[in-house]
């Protein structure tokens, strides 16, 4: 029995709650609901407004990490003035996981490349998640959806910088590629372990630029939005979401985003990840009218 993926091609604030209550799945206790701040100067990421109803309807926390590169994320401060300025503040109760040191350690003993993963210390204080994702292009990863969540989303400042750089931080940009999408993978399996079976995943193919909602500058969308996607599994609704890209066939702007997937080799997060055991590339698409 293959994992199921609801999707629906009504893209709206109701559907993301309407998908999330016909998952079925109670997120227990605190729940940290990870999601993209947005860099200052991007134009694509999804506002509060869209996350609001299903964020309410949960009643969990908004949880971030500080970013690695410079922008106005990477640190404490800026990035606070940054869920300020987006409004995520303004909205719900937000907490930076790694605004203070020291980073949580959790082991990867079946990790491919890294066999250790640093994610913000404030993750201890979270029973359950709700992973709410940007289905987009991305200018390293290929792409992003759940599992970038799971790996760099939930990593610390410096986890981030050790998983680009497959174990070594000093390296950061300039590691052997396959290894950081690998490193992607392990670091996703542990966040998975950590919650172990307590999370849910919502990506929505909306505003699909190249670009990720990391860039302050960032190429408008190329194609077509797509619909909603949820599921209990991270591997299978991203297999979903790179699927419906490629049966697009008749988007003019297909092309362009398949080769920012292809060309960074995107598919091999999910395959490593598959490898590992976090989820399955195979599934049931459940489609909602």
């Amino acid at each position: 029995m293959f994992p199921k993926v609801y999707f629906s091609r009504n893209i709206n604030p109701e559907t993301v709650l309407r998908l999330y209550r016909l998952a079925g799945k109670e997120l227990k206790g605190n729940v940290a609901i990870k999601l993209h701040s947005g860099e200052v100067g991007n134009q694509n990421f999804l506002k509060p407004d869209f996350w609001k109803p299903v964020i309410d309807a949960v009643g969990g926390t908004v949880v971030e990490c500080n970013t690695a590169y410079e922008g106005m994320r990477n640190t404490t401060e800026k990035h606070i003035q940054t869920l300020a300025r987006h409004g995520w503040s303004q909205y719900f109760k937000v907490d930076l996981l790694d605004a203070e040191g020291p980073d949580l350690v959790l082991d990867i003993p079946e990790g491919k490349i890294i066999k250790k993963n640093y994610v913000g210390k404030n993750l201890v204080n979270y029973d359950s998640m709700l992973v709410l994702s940007h289905f987009k292009g991305h200018p390293m990863g290929g792409y992003g959806g759940a599992l970038k969540q799971l790996a760099i989303g939930i990593a610390s400042s410096y986890g981030k910088q050790f998983i680009h750089g497959a174990g070594d931080p000093v390296v950061f940009w300039d590691a052997d590629h396959n290894s950081f999408l690998a490193s992607m993978a392990d670091a996703a399996l542990s966040v998975v372990k950590y919650f172990n079976g307590n999370a849910l995943y919502v990506n929505v193919m909306k505003n699909m630029s190249v670009d990720c909602d990391c860039c302050a500058v960032a190429e408008d969308p190329c194609i077509k939005d797509i619909g909603i996607l949820v599921s209990e599994d991270p591997v299978a609704i991203d297999q979903a979401c790179i699927d419906l890209v490629y049966a697009a066939k008749d988007d003019p702007g297909q092309r362009h985003f398949l080769e920012r997937v292809e060309s960074r080799n995107g598919i091999y997060t999910i395959e490593c990840a598959a490898a590992l055991g976090v989820g399955s590339r195979k599934y049931e698409l459940i489609e909602v009218k």
